[in-house]
């Protein structure tokens, strides 16, 4: 059994230029195995322009990274699809397609990719066939139980492509749940999506939503719908390597993803389990991995029903 790697997601939000530099400077001396980079949420979104994505993840590679440039996630323009074209086209860089229309571009160039959770796979024929259009590594989507995840790895053993593909479990950050062509940030604000006046660098981690009842329901990222608490399933990391999960998948937060990362690492590497408390607003949630309502927080051990 091979040991659980860590990759560090995206950043799903909208931060300046110089946080983002900084961040990725930091990020290369952690101990994460690969590092997702690009703009994932929205094209209007423009701190970094796309051959300046490209050039990070070839800095992050030299770094001994496995750096992969993740695609766009809700296509609405043709000068998205052509910035969608130049990171597919980089000549050197693994992909995550997060649209099907980068899935059938890397496909016509014979070039390997992998998924994110954005890409709707919830059966093993449907990661059959996109395995054989090239995908080398895919993201459940965030809601699939274990109980679902663990039939279509089996069923991947069965017909005979299980050992070509690898998989990675989105484990820890605020889940993406939805995409609108909607800006609900912008909403929040009575702004127009086209004059949105980029209201989302001014919130770093998304924006929060309350009900009438204070308790957090969403958190609201442009036009990208998150969940309200923090997903952690980094307590189940032994239970997913049983399974088959080569990749916990960490998204960025603004705050203390360096001791996150490090508290994970050694975790792993003790064959303990990680108390990442300190850094999670909230209770936390994991309910969606267990069969159950994606907010709630179950123990860790629950038996799918």
């Amino acid at each position: 059994m091979s040991a659980m790697k860590i990759s560090l997601g995206p950043v799903l939000y909208y931060w300046p230029r110089d946080v983002l530099f900084d961040f990725y400077a930091r990020a290369a001396k952690w101990p994460v195995d690969c590092i997702y980079l690009g703009e994932t949420v929205c094209s209007k979104r423009r701190a970094l322009r796309t051959a300046e994505w490209i050039e990070l993840a070839r800095e992050m590679s030299k770094c001994g990274k496995q750096a992969v440039l993740s695609t766009l996630t809700l296509i609405e323009a043709e000068s998205e699809l052509s910035s969608m074209a130049r990171l597919c086209d980089n000549g050197e860089l693994l992909v995550e397609a997060n649209d099907m229309a980068a899935v059938h571009l890397l496909n016509e160039k014979h070039l390997p990719f992998t998924t994110g959770p954005a890409i709707n796979i919830y059966n093993s024929r449907s990661l059959n066939y996109l395995q054989r259009l090239g995908l080398i590594r895919w993201t459940p989507p965030v809601e699939l139980p274990r109980s679902t995840l663990t039939l279509i790895l089996e069923e991947a053993e069965a017909l005979g492509f299980g050992e070509r593909i690898e998989t990675e479990i989105f484990a820890f950050g605020h889940m993406p749940l939805a995409y609108s062509a909607r800006c609900f940030t912008a909403r929040a604000n009575n702004l127009p999506k086209d004059a949105c006046e980029f209201e989302c660098l001014k919130h770093p981690d998304g924006l929060a939503v309350y009900t009438q009842d204070n308790q957090r329901l969403l958190t609201l990222n442009g036009i990208q719908s998150q969940s309200g608490q923090v997903l952690n399933l980094i307590p189940e990391w032994k239970d997913m390597q049983e399974l088959g999960v080569q990749f916990l998948r960490l998204s960025p937060q603004s705050q203390h993803m360096q001791e996150i990362i490090e508290h994970t690492h050694a975790a792993l590497r003790q064959g303990a389990t990680p108390n990442l408390s300190a850094y999670i607003e909230g209770e936390g949630c994991n309910g969606y991995w267990f069969g159950q309502a994606g907010h709630r927080l179950m123990e860790s051990g629950h038996t799918t029903p």
